[in-house]
């Protein structure tokens, strides 16, 4: 297998130079499986296909292995694409449709058919093999087009959010045969969705992207607990975090963030990177599940404990959302299934202080 490395790759879209892509640097590993997540609009796809050769550079290098493949036709860059849509021939049965890339580059017949029956063995839809496309459910499909996929031998995959036009039951299945895929495959695997669910159960490594530029590239748990920014810290995670403006104050050789009508501690842990801030605006995250009901924790500091209302309860089946106004402020707090306040009832909170995030208000960096 290869590794891919972007170079300072950007995409200028021309009239009006529209800047879709902006620098990017990545560097994926031999069979590592590296996902580009982002909201709609962000550059994720178009990167994907410089990669593979569908969009032009307009600046930077990309390189697949050794080899540097600018001016590469996407059929000799030796990668295999699944698109959103499957794009599957309808006139063709599944083994005609998973054979046709491999007829064109003149294969024989006799390794065309083995290497159809191994793929559609790997992705448990050998009894398929004679029906066509509307024959098929969405599932089975989306396996159609991984395998025609799969039959190419790439050494890397490409795959342009190919889970979208499942339902969601299909998107947990498939995600978990993805996984067993790479698996197998040990193959090297580039991912690109908006889903950030689908970037933390897929990826070895995310990368995030906001408008053009790449925010973070990490594991999924260094992503999700130590956000590099707001902007990172707000996209990944279900529900995502919240966020307060307020200052750091000093009392009685203690530091607090203060909002205005409510004030909390901050670690000694903490305190070091916050202390700067003393005085001036700040911003404080906290994540949903890091606000606990007080009536269901053993031990509730004080100084760690507020009073909201509750606006809106969600029940989820294992968890509920509370929708709670803190404040001038709106939070959601992520308790127990067991855990059902009334609406409009004023109830205490306990923030888990070691678990916050501190933001720069100007800049957005995060601060600790």
């Amino acid at each position: 297998m290869a590794q891919v490395s972007l170079q300072e790759v950007s995409k200028i879209y021309q009239p009006g130079e529209v800047k879709a892509v902006d620098r990017v640097s990545l560097d994926v590993e031999s069979k590592e499986f590296v996902v580009l997540v982002g909201p709609s609009g962000c550059g994720k796809s178009t990167t994907l296909r410089m990669v593979a050769g569908l969009e032009e550079v307009t600046s930077g290098k990309i390189f697949i292995g050794d080899r540097m493949v600018n001016e590469v036709p996407p059929k000799d860059r030796d990668i295999a694409m699944v698109f959103q849509s499957y794009a599957l021939y309808p006139h063709m049965t599944v083994f005609e449709n998973m054979a046709f890339g491999l007829s064109l580059r003149g294969y024989p017949k006799w390794e065309i058919t083995n290497r159809v029956k191994e793929a559609a063995e790997i992705l448990g839809i050998s009894r398929l093999l004679n029906r066509k496309p509307k024959e098929l459910s969405g599932g089975e499909r989306q396996r159609v087009a991984l395998g025609r996929a799969i039959v190419r031998k790439p050494i890397v995959f490409l795959f342009d959010e190919p889970l979208s036009n499942l339902d969601a039951k299909m998107r947990v299945q498939m995600r978990t045969e993805l996984n067993k895929l790479h698996l197998r495959l040990q193959s090297t695997m580039i991912y690109v969705t908006h889903d950030q669910m689908e970037a933390m159960t897929l990826g070895n490594r995310i990368a995030v992207m906001h408008q053009g530029i790449i925010q973070q590239v990490a594991d999924p748990a260094t992503v999700y607990d130590h956000p590099v920014n707001r902007f990172v810290a707000g996209f990944v995670g279900s529900p995502p975090m919240n966020f307060i403006p307020g200052r750091i104050l000093r009392r009685n050789g203690r530091a607090y963030f203060d909002e205005g009508t409510f004030r909390v501690k901050v670690t000694d842990e903490t305190l070091p990177r916050v202390l700067p801030y003393e005085g001036k605006k700040i911003l404080f995250g906290i994540r949903p599940e890091h606000i606990y009901d007080k009536l269901f924790v053993q031990y509730a500091p004080p100084e760690n404990t507020v009073t909201a209302t509750v606006e809106v309860v969600e029940p989820m089946g294992s968890e509920v959302y509370l929708h709670l106004l803190l404040g001038s402020h709106t939070l959601v707090a992520r308790v127990g299934g067991h855990d059902r306040p009334k609406v409009r009832q004023d109830i205490d909170l306990v923030f888990d202080m070691s678990k916050v995030h501190f933001f720069d208000p100007v800049t957005e960096v995060a601060v600790a």
